[in-house]
């Protein structure tokens, strides 16, 4: 007798997809717009399906199994197909060459994933993506510079950035600004904290340091690094304290509670830049795809 051919449920693989990039089955549910025991009943459906353990949960989330994984990169695949499909479907095919600008804190263990997705689904669209400081992406969007869709990262100090970010601008995600260094890390006996940040073109790095400075924390710039991957490294390294975003903190950091105790911090917006006059429907398509994405 032929076995029974079985077939996955795709909005369960969406679940795991979502699972997945969320960190955690309550961070996921309002995304799914479900509740967190419904999420939990889908992932035991896909479970009970692979007749394997595909989540590991534990107090800071949830994380995959090996198994897990290997759906997950199915998943996305899957997803993009049925994507895909829908829209020739609908007669829509978009093809072209697309430039994204994206500034560096942006959710650098994700980012790649999320193009990928792009690639997939719109495997006629060819995408330009550079990796630039917010600050540039905001004054080159003004000016119609060389980019068709930017998403850059402001800092919610005091409402002032809400505030610009107010306007036309789409938000997409909140994250955290936090104090990080590596596990490795000994505050020096001088007591002087040392820095690695970015460069002082980077709005970040001036907003750390005009904070430090308001607050009378002695400090010194240990290492000044290129782009945010170098931060990485001199973090690893122990070279010193640094402040990041939530999705752009290493795994081998944790957040920095010693002496001196250094002050608190805002949140900070992702956002695309504002539609311009005369975008055409691929950006238009593509831009509303990736606010999707990148929420």
């Amino acid at each position: 007798m032929d076995k029974i051919a079985r077939h996955f449920d795709l909005e369960l693989l969406n679940t795991l997809l979502v699972i997945a990039e969320s960190g955690s089955l309550s961070a996921a549910a309002p995304k799914l717009c479900r509740s967190q025991s419904a999420v939990s009943e889908q992932v035991r459906k896909l479970e009970e399906m692979c007749g394997l353990p595909l989540l590991v949960r534990g107090k800071t989330g949830a994380s995959l199994t090996p198994a897990g994984r290997r759906l997950v990169d199915h998943a996305r695949e899957l997803l993009a197909r049925s994507d895909a499909a829908y829209r020739d479907m609908q007669g829509v095919q978009l093809a072209g060459d697309l430039r994204l600008a994206i500034t560096d804190y942006f959710r650098p263990s994700a980012l790649p994933g999320i193009l990928r997705r792009v690639r997939d689904q719109f495997p006629r669209l060819h995408l330009h993506v550079s990796i630039r400081k917010s600050a540039l992406i905001e004054e080159e969007a003004a000016a119609l510079g060389d980019f068709d869709i930017g998403l850059s990262m402001a800092i919610l100090d005091k409402g002032r950035a809400r505030n610009r970010a107010a306007g036309a601008h789409t938000g997409l995600r909140r994250e955290r600004l936090i104090w990080v260094a590596d596990k490795s890390f000994a505050m020096p006996g001088d007591g002087v904290l040392p820095l690695v940040v970015l460069p002082d073109t980077c709005s970040l790095q001036r907003f750390i340091v005009a904070k430090l400075n308001a607050h009378r924390v002695h400090f010194k710039i240990a290492h000044s690094a290129s782009g945010v991957g170098g931060l990485h490294l001199a973090l690893a390294a122990g070279l010193g304290v640094t402040c990041l975003n939530t999705s752009s903190v290493p795994e081998s950091a944790v957040a920095f509670t010693g002496i001196p105790r250094l002050p608190p911090l805002p949140e900070v917006e992702f956002r695309l830049a504002p539609p311009r006059t005369g975008e055409t429907a691929v950006i238009s398509e593509v831009t509303d795809m990736l606010a999707e994405q990148f929420s």
